[in-house]
């Protein structure tokens, strides 16, 4: 039924989350609308950085409810990869069938990797 899906996060700094999401996550950019929206992409997910047109009100960083999660085939070396560029990480967990480690993008919006055991 679903090809694929997407998500909206709000950032006060798009070319500081365009340098983030592209350069040290290493995801590709769809399409931009200058100075109001980048849309990266991820195997399966789109993900839209949106700052606020001027006078509208910034909610970038404050949800919490909301986590992107990003699947990869090896978690350890994929953490020492964005370690190594700079992602600061909590430590890894592993729940059941899954190692996952959290971290934040530069306004603090929650992120985590997450290696599935098959």
């Amino acid at each position: 039924m679903f090809k694929s899906g997407a998500v909206t996060i709000e950032v006060e700094d798009l070319k500081n989350a365009e340098q983030f999401y592209v350069e040290t996550l290493g995801l590709k950019v769809q399409f931009k609308i200058e100075g109001h929206l980048i849309q990266v992409e991820a195997p399966g997910l789109a993900i839209g950085l949106v700052q606020p047109r001027e006078g509208q009100e910034s909610h970038s960083g404050k949800s919490g409810s909301i986590h992107i999660a990003l699947e990869v085939q090896e978690l350890d070396s994929a953490v020492k990869l964005l370690e190594s560029r700079g992602v600061e990480f909590q430590p890894i967990m592993e729940e059941g069938a899954a190692k996952i480690a959290y971290f934040s993008d530069p306004e603090g919006n929650p992120l985590y990797l997450i290696e599935l055991k098959h």
